[in-house]
């Protein structure tokens, strides 16, 4: 049994699945200055799920990175999954020294293949369906009501181990130092962000418990950023643009409704 004492703070982050004792001590005293007689305490169980289902990514979930006007790469960098552009032309994803195929490219930086509007069908009406598909599991994400928290560390929440669960912000997201995400296979994240997300060079995220990539999801509004060898886990649903700076790396999906900026960079399908 856990045991907090005088008073349970809101950016507080419980364990699932356990049973605390809160505690308000004689030593809390009211606007006179008395003391409160008697200690009182109360105990509670916290829950082990947040009833959460996965944000549907249907066609777009065929594409470990998937954008709308562009796709630049600063070589050499390593992408394991299919990547997909539209509306954009082939054009317009570059530095990854694309070889011509009928409806798709190959690049030696690419485990899987490369496709863009301007190929033979049926790419370009697949993309069509997977962007719009990517739009709209942004707006269910984005969608999701009575979140579990809301405002948490005013944004600031590196160091933190956050359990499953609906997080929403209204400002901008910062990870200055490693983040955890605790919970099983079957739990679910979903990160509601109406602002920037912005990830501090060399930090980490680590999943533990058996929580799996597939089932975090950031709903970012404004311009994502991965820092500097920085490592990375989730699917990013991003209005505006990502970047991953140079040497960063993720076990995820990079959906954007504008461009994916690359540099020297890992990413895995999860």
């Amino acid at each position: 049994m856990q045991i907090i004492q005088h008073v349970l703070f809101r950016d507080t982050i419980l364990d699932a699945g356990l049973s605390y004792t809160a505690t308000v001590t004689n030593d809390v005293t009211d606007l006179a200055g008395n003391a409160l007689e008697t200690e009182v305490s109360w105990t509670f169980l916290t829950g082990t799920t947040t009833g959460l289902s996965v944000v549907n990514l249907g066609a777009s979930g065929n594409y470990v990175i998937l954008a709308k006007t562009a796709i630049n790469n600063s070589p050499t960098s390593g992408v394991t999954g299919d990547m997909g552009l539209s509306p954009a032309a082939t054009t317009f994803i570059t530095g990854f020294g694309l070889t011509d195929a009928t409806g798709y490219a190959t690049s030696p930086q690419v485990t899987g293949k490369v496709y863009a509007a301007d190929m033979a069908s049926p790419s370009n009406t697949n993309l069509t369906t997977a962007v719009e598909n990517m739009i709209t599991a942004y707006n269910d994400a984005a969608g999701r009501p009575t979140p579990d928290y809301s405002e948490l560390g005013t944004g600031s929440i590196g160091g933190m181990t956050l359990q499953a669960g609906l997080y929403k912000w209204t400002n901008t997201v910062t990870m200055a130092s490693d983040v955890t995400l605790s919970g099983s296979a079957d739990d679910v994240w979903i990160f509601q962000i109406s602002g920037d997300m912005m990830m501090s060079s060399a930090v980490n995220i680590t999943l533990t418990g058996g929580a799996k990539a597939e089932n975090i999801f950031r709903q970012v509004a404004g311009e994502v950023v991965l820092g500097t060898t920085a490592h990375f886990e989730g699917v990013v649903l991003s209005m505006t643009g990502i970047t991953m700076q140079t040497g960063a790396s993720m076990n995820g999906r990079l959906l954007a409704q504008t461009a994916v900026i690359l540099d020297s960079n890992t990413v895995t399908k999860p």
